[in-house]
């Protein structure tokens, strides 16, 4: 099959400018997310339909330049350069239409056939924002579609054009004549490709490594060292670096488009969306508004998912028609006494990992997901972010380091990738060592919030304090310890939105169906390995040697010995099985919050452990292990002494 055949229709942009919501409008269900080979950038591909005719369609991360200064822009760089796209559509951000521009210069240099998308047109609107798309079409040489692609505005019309046979941007940026003439002579050294080879001399001269890299096996060594010694000689006649000279004109190509396309009115006013996007970020008022968000929480999550849909499925699905059927089936089907306890048996996969799984767990994090799908919709997480970022700062933290740890409330094992956005290494380390110390995975603190629903609002506060005080603490002495400086943090924030229904079904769906193909597996693991332990008898080891910590210093019965042993295999299935004990009634509310702070500070799950080692290296991984381990009994023995005097 020809190289042709292959090609693909690769979508790039900023971050947060829609690309995942018109990468699901073009490829419906038909899509698979994978790493970037040697990478852990995950980019999704799927296959558009356009009547009998299909194509594949990627979605690249998000980024700013062309010119690599992080991973994920390698990434959509490489794509670009390895791919021959039969067509790059780029997704800009109506109202940051100057930001986008700086992208499509780079991308009209390349020669490479595009389509420029002006998403979100609702909002520019409503900020009294206008943009000639015409005439923004006629100077780049390109169509232009305008969207509103959480309504599916526009989107029909994207449909269309994409259809169609591409063309590259007529649009030619010049340089200063000493960049043009050393352009000139790099273009004579370079092969051919399918990306214009201006497009490539300009990156070899701003100093793009990885290009230099990818050209080694089809230049001989003396046209790659004569490439770098014009690159040197430029630079000598500049006096200042070649990027930084390149993307200065690209900018003001960018303003030169953008200004000639742009028309602003006069704002409507400081309406209720800008006061409550005020009022979020507040020092003072921003902390009232989280607290109401954690009341929500508490209700939805904690009294409803936890209290009645568990109630629900637990007592009459379960236990009135799913247990004992599956009882009777194993019964007469199975004739070995040792496989009938194994699969519903105490520690039965049947009965206790199908009922945790499903029964317990899943209503929980299902409307956990809910919510916080609901909660990244309107765009309060960002101004979570920036409200929190003063408490980072005394952490000697970068403000970037409030991403991952909010992301960490999704999964800590993602967000531990995601500390590559810090800059420094004390920065990644310590954030690294915060997400395995006490930021609670989606399916945990679901979990937690059930446990805390069924006691009161207060005891909410109660573990919130112990596990913000605790890293807060060890953040700042960390900080102290930990060679290196902080970095600057810079945040775009999204306007606050009115959540849009479909997609955080969309959202919730695709977290739920994680959490069955993820999280269940490992559900039916632990109970395994404690079906092992109780059979050979070393459960009742452990919980001997564990007696002297779990009950005299953390006054918890010794059946919660087997929750923290399988908290290491999956957090949220230690939480599960306190859970379990609470609604048998072996718990007293006072155990249950010191349960749940001392499970919340336990060791990271296995796969977070791992990820840390492919991340940080093994010593750090093991140190970090070592050093959380004893802290969350001590703080959970420190928890208990004060509340029996309180």
């Amino acid at each position: 099959m020809s190289r042709q055949a292959h090609k693909k229709v690769i979508l790039i942009g900023n971050p947060n400018v829609g690309k995942s919501v018109i990468f699901g409008f073009l490829t419906g269900h038909y899509v698979t997310v994978s790493n970037y080979p040697g990478t852990t950038v995950e980019v999704a591909e799927g296959r558009a339909r356009y009547g009998d005719r299909t194509e594949t369609v990627v979605d690249t991360p998000g980024i700013n330049s062309l010119l690599p200064f992080s991973e994920d822009e390698v990434v959509t760089r490489d794509i670009l350069l390895s791919e021959y796209p039969r067509l790059v559509v780029q997704i800009a951000d109506a109202k940051n239409l100057r930001r986008a521009l700086f992208l499509t210069v780079q991308l009209a240099e390349m020669r490479l056939p595009f389509v420029l998308v002006l998403n979100m047109m609702d909002e520019a609107r409503a900020q009294g924002v206008k943009l000639d798309a015409k005439r923004l079409s006629r100077q780049l040489g390109v169509p232009v579609v305008k969207t509103v692609a959480i309504k599916k505005q526009g989107l029909d019309d994207l449909t269309l054009t994409i259809q169609d046979v591409p063309r590259a941007s007529s649009l030619e940026v010049r340089y200063a004549p000493e960049v043009e003439e050393a352009v000139e002579e790099i273009v004579a050294l370079l092969p051919e490709t399918g990306i214009s080879r201006r497009a490539l001399a300009l990156m070899l001269l701003a100093g793009d490594a990885g290009l230099k890299k990818r050209f080694r096996w089809q230049l001989d060594p003396e046209a790659v060292d004569q490439i770098e010694r014009i690159r040197q000689e430029l630079e000598a006649q500049l006096d200042r670096p070649v990027a930084s000279v390149i993307n200065q004109r690209r900018l003001q190509k960018a303003d030169e488009i953008f200004y000639s396309v742009f028309h602003s009115r006069e704002h409507a006013g400081y309406g209720l969306k800008e006061r409550l996007s005020a009022v979020s970020m507040h020092p003072v008022w921003g902390f009232a508004v989280l607290a109401l968000v954690l009341y929500g929480l508490y209700q939805f999550v904690g009294v409803f998912g936890a209290g009645t849909l568990v109630d629900f499925l637990e007592e009459t699905v379960f236990g009135k028609y799913v247990g004992p059927a599956l009882t009777r089936a194993v019964e007469s089907l199975v004739p070995f006494a040792w496989l009938r306890e194994m699969l519903v048996g105490e520690y039965g996969l049947l009965t206790m990992a199908l009922s945790y799984a499903v029964a317990i767990v899943l209503p929980v994090v299902a409307t956990f997901f809910l919510a916080f799908g609901l909660l990244e919709d309107t765009g309060y997480l960002p101004r979570l972010a920036v409200m929190l970022n003063r408490v980072f700062r005394t952490l000697g933290l970068n403000g970037k380091a409030v991403l991952p740890m909010v992301l960490g409330l999704g999964c800590d094992t993602m967000a531990t990738l995601t500390t590559r956005v810090l800059e420094s290494r004390k920065e990644r380390v310590l954030v690294t060592l915060l997400l395995a110390l006490g930021i609670p995975c989606s399916a945990q603190l679901g979990v937690i919030l059930g446990l805390l629903g069924g006691l009161s609002f207060s005891a909410v506060w109660v573990w919130l304090l112990c596990i913000s005080g605790v890293l807060v603490v060890v953040g700042y002495l960390a900080s102290k310890v930990l060679p290196g400086e902080r970095s600057d943090f810079v945040m775009e924030l999204p306007p606050l939105r009115r959540p849009s229904l479909s997609n955080i079904a969309v959202k919730t769906t695709a977290r739920i169906e994680w959490y069955l193909k993820e999280a269940v597996p490992l559900f039916f693991l632990g109970t395994f390995v404690l079906f092992l332990l109780a059979q050979s008898g070393g459960l009742a080891v452990l919980q001997k040697w564990a007696a002297p910590v779990v009950t005299g210093f953390l006054g918890l019965p010794e059946a919660t010995t087997q929750a923290f042993l399988v908290g290491f295999l999956r957090r949220d299935y230690g939480a599960a099985g306190l859970f379990d004990l609470a609604r048998q009634g072996l718990l007293a509310p006072t155990q249950i919050i010191v349960s749940l702070v001392t499970i919340t500070l336990f060791v990271p799950c296995i796969a977070n452990f791992f990820v840390i080692i492919k991340e940080r290296g093994w010593k750090t991984a093991v140190a970090i292990t070592l050093f959380i381990f004893p802290l969350a009994f001590l703080v959970g023995g420190a928890l208990n002494y004060v509340l029996n005097l309180w």
